[in-house]
């Protein structure tokens, strides 16, 4: 299997690893006043990918196909209606303005294997509608203005190849545009809050690093160069920051496994300046998607602790 295949079938992976006999998943929140961990829920299940609800209450994640909403205080959680968008994995979020959701459905009517397509709903739940006709298509980033969507998606090019992308979907609906044209994986697209930039993450460097651009996709830079595979940028909503995840182990630089070693790195926007948080297994599912507080002073993240 080529990379961008495999890297697309883990892409879509919310819900692959309940084929383990042990899991621990556990919601945390970092709390960067005070530096520390607090641990919402706790279950046996595998769940992902923590969204921060604009109203500062709640935190959704995705789980055996399904979001659920979680209450940050004492971690009840309760299931969100979205129709027939019954597998969704770990690529969801919430509309700038809180009235909507957006998912990334494993769609059958898309054929077989990495079949993504994205969808939008009601924040309160309902019946999706569809945004992208092509599949795999992976939702990250909405912009702020509420417009336009941008994802990873894998395409057959004009010379045959085929390639992960990042692109750029009205949200009306409408023909998707793309963004990068590099021949390596570019992942994880998320926008700056003042909507200058476009953070994401790439391997044309070689290993996976930090790049931004604009929103069309010009003056793409690269911002980490370091040892560690890192993905998944996701700025904080004041601009400050940009929190990530680093995989501390060896792994392939196209992949984003489950159940590494991995470590929280928090990146000053203004300075570039990164800074260790936490370090835990994880990867796949911890924070593939935008988790910050309103007030961007904590975020959501998941850990999969090992069981023995």
């Amino acid at each position: 299997m080529n990379r961008c295949l495999l890297a697309a079938v883990l892409l879509g992976m919310g819900l692959r690893a309940n084929a383990q006999s042990k899991i621990v998943s556990q919601l945390e929140i970092y709390d960067l006043k005070t530096d520390k961990r607090r641990i919402v829920r706790t279950d046996s299940v595998r769940f992902e990918a923590p969204n921060w609800s604009r109203d500062g209450k709640h935190i959704i994640i995705n789980e055996r196909g399904l979001l659920y909403r979680v209450d940050i205080k004492d971690g009840s959680r309760e299931r969100i209606e979205t129709g027939i968008a019954n597998q969704c994995n770990n690529d969801h979020g919430i509309s700038p303005d809180g009235k909507l959701l957006v998912v990334s459905h494993n769609d059958p009517k898309a054929g077989r294997g990495a079949n993504s397509r994205i969808y939008i709903l009601p924040y309160g739940g309902g019946e999706p509608r569809l945004i992208t006709e092509q599949a795999p298509s992976y939702w990250h980033g909405w912009s702020p203005d509420g417009k336009t969507l941008v994802f990873a998606g894998l395409r057959t090019l004009p010379d045959g190849s085929r390639d992960f992308d990042i692109y750029a979907v009205p949200v009306e609906g409408g023909p998707e545009k793309r963004l990068t044209d590099v021949k390596a994986l570019d992942d994880g697209p998320d926008y700056s809050p003042d909507g200058k930039y476009i953070y994401f993450n790439s391997v044309r460097s070689g290993t996976m690093q930090l790049w931004r651009m604009r929103p069309d996709g010009s003056e793409p830079t690269q911002l980490t160069n370091d040892a560690y595979n890192n993905w998944f940028p996701h700025p904080s909503p004041d601009g400050s920051w940009i929190v990530f995840i680093s995989y501390i182990e060896p792994i392939d630089p196209n992949l984003h496994p489950a159940d590494k070693q991995v470590m929280l790195r928090l990146m000053n926007v203004k300075t570039g300046k990164v800074r260790e948080l936490a370090r835990f297994r994880g990867g796949q599912g911890t924070i593939n998607v935008p988790s910050w507080s309103p007030d961007s002073r904590q975020f959501g993240f998941v850990t999969y602790p090992e069981v023995k």
